[in-house]
């Protein structure tokens, strides 16, 4: 019993001898960190000036940002479109498993934005900048200053890219420019796992060439896809088309036979039956292409029907809109921010060094 009753007050002075060196070493602490308050202003101002040139010097890049989102006029998904999106949430990929994804679901569609075919035909699509029309291509060549680097090297020097492709020399360049435009600019990704947001984002110092960019790829890419989807039902109705025009045709010509013929025998004689021949002929031409016409035309508006259901829409949330993001610094935060960390970062080197001269039982000053 009175070994427990001394033991509370040793621990409480122990505590309490503890507490006092603890707030000796930091009063020790501060009064070798003032004596070295130079150290700490250098930092500081060596901060504040590196982060300063670090603000000027650096190229400004300018980031256009485009999300969308693929509507399937279709749909028919049913119950098995509910699960997936379920599912979704819970971070599993029905669409996977079951194969049923489709060119654009997925990520199918990051691959194909980020496909070589896809960014050379947005490189060679000419837009209208700066109240002019001129290749992305020319564009991405000018502000990499890549003209000027060809300018001792005659067959680069005057290249004039085309909207075409199998020229060598072209397609080698593209072949590099496709290699630094998904390594350093383009960025493509779902905003989040759980929904089907496709963002879109081009990092470069030309903002005009950023933003044309991102809207030239997705106007490409929307053409193709619905020329995908849709390519079997335009072919049904072009061919319903061209069917209904040569009826027509038929038709004109089966009731011009019938004036004609009508013309030709005004008032013919009930007695001579042959003479009413070639009106009756024609009458019936014209019946039988009216009733062929008639399937035709209703045939050809089911088939228009048809295609605009089986359209796809990409459907664009949000456009880049100037000016862009970039990531210029302004001077005064930039000197604000580099006086901090210079200032941190001498206060940390002067309190290891401080430790390790305590540790080795030298006079830290």
């Amino acid at each position: 019993m009175n070994v427990e009753r001394r033991s509370a007050p040793t621990q409480t002075r122990r505590e309490e001898v503890t507490l006092r060196e603890f707030i000796l070493k930091v009063r020790d602490f501060l009064r070798y960190l003032r004596m070295k308050w130079m150290v700490v202003l250098g930092m500081a101002f060596f901060g504040a000036v590196l982060l300063l040139l670090i603000a000027t010097l650096r190229k400004t890049q300018y980031t256009a940002r485009l999300s969308f989102i693929v509507e399937e006029q279709g749909g028919g998904s049913g119950g098995l479109g509910a699960a997936a999106g379920i599912a979704a949430q819970l971070g599993f990929n029905l669409s996977a498993l079951t194969g049923s994804g489709g060119f654009f679901e997925g990520d199918n569609i990051i691959e194909f934005l980020r496909s070589r075919s896809m960014i050379d035909k947005t490189l060679l699509t000419e837009v209208e900048v700066d109240g002019r029309k001129e290749r992305l291509v020319d564009r991405y060549i000018a502000y990499n200053g890549l003209r000027e680097k060809w300018a001792k090297k005659p067959h680069l020097r005057d290249i004039e890219f085309k909207d075409t492709t199998g020229i060598y020399l072209q397609d080698s360049l593209l072949a590099e420019f496709y290699k630094a435009i998904v390594k350093r600019n383009l960025e493509i990704g779902k905003i989040d796992k759980r929904f089907n947001i496709i963002l879109v984002e081009m990092k470069t110092p030309d903002e005009l060439f950023s933003k044309a960019f991102v809207e030239a790829l997705i106007a490409n890419a929307s053409d193709f896809y619905i020329r995908t989807r849709t390519q079997k039902a335009q072919e049904n109705l072009d061919v319903l088309t061209r069917q209904v025009d040569s009826v027509r045709r038929e038709l004109d010509e089966a009731i011009g036979g019938v004036a004609a013929a009508t013309d030709a025998n005004p008032n013919p004689n009930r007695a001579l039956q042959r003479l009413r021949v070639g009106s009756q002929r024609r009458t019936i031409d014209v019946q039988a292409n009216s009733a062929i016409l008639t399937e035709l035309v209703k045939n050809q508006e089911l088939a228009k029907i048809t295609l605009r259901n089986e359209k796809p829409v990409i459907q664009v949330l949000d456009r880049p809109i100037r000016p862009l993001k970039n990531n210029q610094i302004k001077p005064l935060i930039a000197v604000a921010a580099g006086v901090i960390s210079g200032g941190l970062l001498a206060f940390v080197g002067l309190l290891l060094r401080y430790i390790y001269r305590r540790i080795m039982a030298v006079d830290p000053s």
